[in-house]
């Protein structure tokens, strides 16, 4: 029985991850180096697909990085209780949520300011007001 092998670009497809940031990934330790084939070419095993996937899919949900390598570490250890997981997660739960008060509290002043143009001249126009630094 053999074991499929990818060349980079095959994983990069099969991931929808560029050549450059599975280099990266690569480079920063949270993706295994392949092997080598006789010709030099990056060789990516199953277990390169699936590592992949599980950093591209954290990624899409927020994690940071660092929460990535974290979780990654933590999935290794099979028996281990999922309480270190289930912080992580609390914790990027608690920066969603502040992200979301922000871009609220953003969205409000936006309104506020947008709601009180008249839509005269930019002489009189309450949006350039207030984008203009007070001096």
């Amino acid at each position: 029985m053999s074991v499929q092998v990818l060349k980079i670009g095959d994983l990069s497809k099969a991931t929808t991850t560029k050549v450059e940031t599975i280099r990266y990934y690569e480079n920063i330790g949270l993706l295994p180096a392949p092997s080598r084939t006789t010709g030099n070419y990056r060789s990516y095993a199953p277990e390169h697909l699936a590592r992949l996937s599980f950093i591209r899919r954290a990624r899409e949900l927020g994690f940071t990085l660092d929460q990535v390598r974290n979780l990654l570490d933590l999935s290794d250890e099979k028996q281990r209780s999922c309480e270190s997981v289930d912080a992580i997660a609390r914790e990027h739960l608690r920066q969603v949520d502040r992200k979301i008060s922000d871009l609220k509290a953003l969205r409000a002043e936006l309104d506020s300011v947008i709601n009180q143009c008249s839509c005269g001249t930019i002489a009189d126009c309450r949006i350039i007001d207030a984008l203009a630094p007070a001096l």
